[in-house]
């Protein structure tokens, strides 16, 4: 099973999300539903050099998925998933500074 990070406030994890309704390959986590869930995916993001990347442009670094093998990639179609076209959503808010996605 792939665990899906994602967040309810954002365009892009709602993108992906909505294609994987229903299927039990993935596993969503919502980390704004609960402390327990940010709590995990931060453990993640503050210690995982995939988040590099994401953490020196201001991003959030989700939608992120963790393979059944630990490993992580913040890429939905190295997982399978169609990603969010560029102008798909205006304001999107992904980054920490509030500027996009």
């Amino acid at each position: 099973m792939i665990k899906m990070y994602v967040m309810k406030t954002c365009p892009y994890c709602e993108y992906v999300e909505k294609q994987v309704v229903g299927n039990p390959e993935f596993k969503v986590i919502d980390i704004s539903e609960h402390i327990s869930n940010l709590h995990e995916f931060l453990a993640l993001r503050d210690h995982r050099p995939e988040f590099d990347e994401a953490k020196a442009v201001g991003d959030v670094g989700i939608p992120c998925y963790v393979r059944p093998d630990g490993s992580i990639t913040l890429s939905s179609a190295e997982v399978g998933l169609e990603p969010m076209p560029d102008d798909y959503a205006e304001g999107a808010a992904c980054s920490l500074d509030g500027k996009g996605c």
